[in-house]
């Protein structure tokens, strides 16, 4: 038996139109899963790569800027597919500015969607798993700051840093009860939140400088953590964050 293989799983992604998020999802499919994809705008490049790997594929509209369509959401993904193996908790955005101007309109939004969000739609997984008595895989998405402050994201170091609390939290309450819970710390990657800081000449130069592998990442470098955790290979795996910067943190 292959440790790693998904097949006859389901897993929601938030997030999994661009970016991370999409590759996570690309990923998983290609491990076998089927794939859930929770977030505000279609998933439709993604849709499409999903179909090409042959897997079943399932797109709910759902802003995360609140709780509310959660439980819908999840109970739209059993429905059609009879249970949730995976989630992979993604979704997030970004507010830059100095500290000193940051708002609090600013604040909740980023903390709304990265911490609040991610918080309850674990929540919702775990509660049908352990009522269905299922064992169930939750990966959370964490960041370099959550082990660092960054500069002018005050919000969004605060969501990250918490997530990273929230993994081990959560590891400890559930693991006994079947369900893993883990996190992944992406470093610089080439998505929609770092476009300002590669656009940047002088912020991008600095960035490139301290990774060793010399390069941003791309979204399909997160797949295979994301297999390794979602799968049976880590089944004895608990409140790990695991970076995957490039050797970021080495320097």
């Amino acid at each position: 038996m292959n440790p790693f293989d998904l097949a006859g799983r389901v897993a929601l992604v938030t997030g999994a139109n661009t970016g991370l998020g999409q590759g996570i999802a690309v990923a998983l499919a290609a491990a076998g899963a089927d794939i859930v994809a929770v977030g505000r705008s279609a998933p439709t490049e993604t849709e499409g790569e999903i179909a090409k790997l042959g897997r079943r594929f399932l797109s709910i509209q759902a802003d995360l800027g609140s709780t509310a369509p959660i439980d819908r959401a999840i109970d739209e993904a059993v429905a059609k597919f009879g249970a949730i193996d995976i989630l992979i908790n993604n979704a997030g955005i970004i507010r830059r500015a100095d500290a000193i101007d940051v708002t609090e309109e600013d604040w909740d939004a980023v903390v709304d969607v990265n911490l609040k969000s991610a918080f309850f739609l674990a929540q919702a997984v775990a509660k049908r798993a352990i009522a269905a008595q299922r064992t169930a895989k939750i990966i959370n998405i964490a960041s370099m700051l959550s082990f660092q402050g960054g500069i002018r994201v005050p919000a969004y170091a605060a969501s990250k840093s918490a997530i990273a609390g929230l993994t081990r939290a959560l590891a400890n309450e559930w693991a006994g009860r079947g369900i893993n819970v883990n996190a992944i710390a992406p470093g610089y990657f080439e998505t929609n939140n770092t476009e300002a800081l590669r656009q940047d000449a002088t912020r991008s130069r600095d960035i490139l400088a301290r990774i060793p592998a010399g390069r941003w990442g791309s979204p399909s470098d997160l797949g295979g953590a994301a297999v390794f955790l979602a799968s049976h290979a880590a089944d004895y795996v608990h409140g790990v964050v695991l970076p995957v910067d490039g050797g970021w943190l080495a320097r």
